[in-house]
């Protein structure tokens, strides 16, 4: 039984849930952390952005994420046979092109070996975390939340808090509660996949360690190595087209049509039945509440087509707790601060899912193509680079300027947008300086 009251009570042991309690505890706060499995499983979303290695690096984990042992990821390489969606057949994201300060690789990881480690971290820095804890009310004070009510081991038990935060995913405690959730129908996918023992990469055609995204024409193929001789492989296409055929038969089919995936995967077997995920994508145009407020996917979800899922879930993490700590030292400030929050998390959201939007409509090329009229080509390279690897909070990137400039690819109602990057928040002058300089480069070059 956790204690009866805290400063913030967080719902979801996730990853987003356990850096909120995380980074809560550290500014001192009481937190109590309620997770309803009694062991974390297995989640998708195992391939790690490097903008994620900067976030961890900036709140004080990337030592313990990188004493793991997890596979090294320096870039990401994506496969067009169709030539439709991306660049040329095959194009790898580099990671260490990104341009001076930022972390080189990032990681692939098991998930549930991944979000226990980091409740471990959570309940060091002080966070209480409850396991088997099933809540199943949330407690109002008029139109405020003022705490919730869980059941565990079969006896009812409440907190009462200042603070509540919704990190239970694509649960949505708080989404469901108020009938906040809207489906993206557009993107409305789902994924069939399954793990591989035997892997050898001397078999692999590109780079070891590296996420393979392959297109076709009804959707993509992923392969995520998670150990030495172990893979992820998982293909993602329209709803319409696994129900005119078996699980089975279209993720065989799919795959087969990606041979640098094929080839990688000579020797393997099967490590697990295939699985199966829906429920891609959907978003909430409210986000916070007098007393509450939602991070990661319970209150969106993209595509996991960039593995960004992880990262934005962290990252609006961390700027949950920051504000909430705010709010707790001043709470004159309490609406100010909630707002200015989600509109930061709607930034973040809305930037990905147009990442995501681009690659589905074949208009990446275009994208890069309208911000080459204003950047130079290497800057140009870095940008891109630089948004698969996270960046979504950036105001200088050119490209992701482009692709916001998209009305038909907007997620939420108006919002006014909150910029800076959660992970390298000290190199926002340089950004600036940066895009200023490749401007004039560009004006130069073309006289």
């Amino acid at each position: 039984m956790a204690k009866e009251t805290a400063d913030v009570v967080v719902i979801g042991g996730g990853p987003a849930g356990a850096v909120s309690a995380y980074v809560l505890a550290k500014q001192g706060h009481s937190v109590v952390l309620l997770e309803k499995e009694m062991s974390l499983r297995f989640h998708i979303g195992e391939s790690l952005l490097p903008y994620m290695m900067g976030l961890f690096e900036r709140i004080g984990l990337r030592e313990a994420v990188e004493a793991e042992g997890y596979v090294r990821k320096f870039g990401g390489e994506f496969i067009d046979p169709t030539e439709k969606k991306f660049f040329e057949g095959v194009f790898r994201a580099d990671f260490t092109k990104q341009g001076e300060g930022r972390h080189t690789n990032a990681f692939q990881v098991e998930r549930a070996r991944f979000d226990r480690m980091l409740a471990e971290q959570a309940e060091a820095a002080g966070a209480e975390v409850v396991f088997g804890a099933d809540v199943n009310e949330l407690l109002m004070d008029g139109d405020r939340m003022v705490g919730v009510r869980y059941e565990r081991d079969g006896e009812s038990h409440e907190v009462r808090s200042t603070y509540v935060v919704d990190a239970s995913g694509r649960t949505g405690k708080i989404a469901h509660k108020f009938g906040l959730r809207k489906t993206l129908e557009k993107l409305r996918m789902v994924g069939v996949f399954r793990h591989y023992t035997g892997l050898d990469e001397r078999h692999n055609l590109g780079v070891e360690g590296d996420i393979q995204v392959g297109a076709h024409d009804d959707g993509w193929v992923w392969a995520i190595p998670l150990s030495k001789d172990a893979i992820s492989v998982g293909t993602v296409m329209p709803r319409d087209v696994l129900r005119a055929s078996t699980p089975q038969k279209v993720f065989e089919e799919h795959v087969a049509r990606i041979p640098r995936i094929t080839a990688r995967l000579t020797g393997t077997q099967p490590s697990m039945d295939l699985r199966i995920e829906t429920d891609y994508c959907y978003h909430a145009d409210t986000v916070t509440g007098p007393g509450w407020l939602m991070v990661g996917d319970a209150g969106c979800f993209g595509d996991p087509m960039f593995s960004g899922g992880v990262l934005v879930a962290t990252a609006t993490a961390v700027r949950a707790a920051e504000t909430l700590g705010e709010a707790l030292a001043d709470p004159s400030a309490e609406e100010r601060l909630i707002q200015r929050y989600a509109n930061y998390f709607k930034t973040g959201y809305d930037t990905y899912i147009r990442l995501i939007h681009a690659y589905y409509d074949g208009e990446l090329v275009a994208m890069a193509a309208d911000a080459a009229r204003s950047t130079d080509r290497d800057t140009l390279e870095r940008y891109l680079i630089r948004l698969i690897g996270g960046d979504f909070w950036s105001e200088h990137n050119s490209v992701a300027q482009e692709m916001r400039r998209r009305k038909e690819w907007d997620t939420f109602e108006p919002f006014q947008r909150v910029y800076g990057c959660p992970s390298y928040p000290h190199l926002d002058e340089l950004d600036r300086k940066e895009r200023s300089e490749s401007r004039v480069r560009k004006v130069t070059a073309g006289r």
